[in-house]
């Protein structure tokens, strides 16, 4: 029993001393930057420098895993990897007074470093980060303290009453710092504020309407990508942890750099404008072969060819640097910007206001453009420059400037690894090769001959188009490989290529049985 006791005490009891003071820190800096520093929260500055400083391979290694739930999975990690932190520092700490104290400090440090490497961070960032170390390393020296006088020695045998003082204060720690960390997460003001300013707000009429999406656009069959996809349904790659709480009365649009006018525009101003809607098809370039990061949508916004006219860019300019408002860039080539393709900034989506997570306020819809180099959500200036001076967030990073979308096609059913029955079999997916469009897709089973798929209708050249084949089928094994040829007669290249540095290519297949 007393071999017990003292495992427990040397060990576990500090751990979770320290797991509970990390905890309790944390949280009263969550609390701290929801009501006062918008921006500093030490778990999504850390996580963002993380991203920042990831290697592409591990990335997209993540992005192909959990797809949209990348962020949820970063978040988890971080948890752990404080949790276990803090119970590394309590066993140090009782053991090497006062290294375990230390090693909190230095957590504290990288928080601290992290906010203050935010584009356009100050000082006052950084103090969440400072406070959860503060508040932690206190914490963790007075239940170390308990802890030391939860053993029982000959002068005074109350180590039981002691032990219970213990856990009951450790307990106490860790649940007041959940508590704070949920309020400040419940609370954050930005957030919360420009989703009661989206829920107020109320589209205005389009000066342009889509052309109505034709009939034949759209085949009836189960399991089949619809045509427009649902707001809840697009997907989400970005790299904002926590989503900007822009309100709308506070947005402002400048457009710099290589221009004879500079120019600043309003919320206001820019709903005053000849608003367009348009039907565009958005990819991006993490999508594998076969993979689902893209969506179509009706979009509603302003041209962006038409400011840009007004600040009359140089001659010599070949790049626009968006930017978001919290920091990440953008480098769109100016011609995608300046010619007729429908380049916009968008204010609506699929006839509702953007959702927050997707750039409410106003963001960058631009047909033919992976997102990396064009789709800047919560944007917020159009730097009018050149692409041997700047660079941007992704191209930093490896990634090509340019990212012309490329044609490609899926397979939506059958899905993989499923059984169909012998017969006629529907097979049907979507194609797309944005601002350029699609004239055929043909299907491959097993080693056979590719037979012409048919093609749903075209809504334009800058959305994907869904095909269908009939397959007579036959039991056994199968392999169904398809195959796209984009409007200019080019057909989908077939060598396999990852996504880095401008977009994989390959044909999808899906392995199926039939019975």
């Amino acid at each position: 029993m007393r071999s017990t006791d003292s495992w427990w005490r040397r060990w576990w009891r500090p751990a979770a001393a320290g797991a509970a003071s990390v905890v309790a820190g944390v949280g009263a800096a969550e609390l701290v930057s929801a009501f006062v520093v918008q921006n500093g929260s030490p778990v999504l500055v850390v996580g963002a420098l993380a991203i920042d400083l990831a290697p592409p391979w591990l990335k997209e290694g993540v992005i192909a895993l959990f797809g949209t739930g990348d962020k949820a999975f970063l978040i988890v990690v971080l948890a752990v990897v404080l949790l276990v932190g803090g119970a590394a520092a309590g066993m140090l700490e009782r053991r090497l007074p006062p290294w375990g104290r230390v090693l909190i400090a230095l957590g504290g440090a990288v928080g601290v470093l992290a906010a203050l490497t935010r584009s356009g961070a100050g000082i006052v960032d950084a103090v969440p980060s400072a406070l959860a170390a503060v508040v932690a390393v206190l914490l963790l020296g007075w239940l170390i303290g308990l802890d030391r006088g939860a053993e029982p020695t000959r002068v005074s045998p109350l180590g039981a009453v002691s032990r219970r003082r213990f856990v009951g204060a450790t307990a106490a720690t860790a649940a007041a710092g959940a508590l704070a960390a949920v309020v400040g997460q419940m609370v954050a003001t930005g957030y919360r504020a420009a989703a009661a300013a989206r829920a107020s707000f109320h589209l205005p009429a389009p000066t342009v309407t889509a052309p109505p999406v034709p009939p034949g656009a759209s085949f009836d069959i189960a399991g089949l990508s619809p045509i427009i996809t649902p707001n809840a349904d697009f997907y989400r790659i970005d790299t904002a942890l926590q989503i900007p709480g822009v309100q709308p009365q506070d947005w402002r649009l400048r457009i710099t750099g290589m221009v004879e006018q500079e120019i600043e525009l309003t919320f206001a101003e820019l709903l005053a404008l000849p608003l367009e809607e348009s039907v565009t098809t958005l990819t991006c370039v993490s999508n594998e072969v076969g993979g689902d990061l893209i969506g179509n949508a009706v979009w509603l916004g302003y041209p962006i060819r038409h400011l840009l006219a007004r600040a009359k860019p140089h001659a010599d300019a070949d790049m626009v640097l968006s930017r978001s408002q919290d920091g990440w860039t953008a480098s769109t080539p100016i011609e995608a910007l300046t010619d007729e393709r429908n380049a916009i900034l968008a204010v609506g989506m699929n006839g509702a206001p953007l959702p927050l997570e997707h750039g409410y306020p106003v963001r960058m819809v631009v047909p033919g453009l992976y997102g990396y180099v064009s789709a800047t959500k919560w944007v917020v200036s159009l730097e009018v420059t050149r692409f041997d001076r700047v660079t941007s967030y992704w191209t930093d990073r490896g990634w090509s400037e340019r990212g012309p979308v490329k044609l490609s096609s899926r397979i939506d059913v059958p899905a993989a690894g499923r059984q169909v029955r012998a017969g006629t079999v529907a097979v049907a997916g979507v194609a797309w090769s944005q601002h350029v469009g699609v004239s055929a897709v043909h299907v491959q089973i097993d080693d056979g001959p590719w037979r012409a798929a048919t093609l749903a209708d075209a809504i334009s050249a800058d959305t994907w188009r869904q095909w269908r084949y009939a397959w007579e089928a036959e039991p056994g094994a199968h392999t169904i490989r398809v195959r796209a040829t984009d409007a200019n007669g080019k057909q989908q290249v077939t060598k396999q290529q990852g996504v880095v540095p401008d977009g994989a290519t390959g044909l999808h297949s899906v392995a199926v049985t039939v019975v």
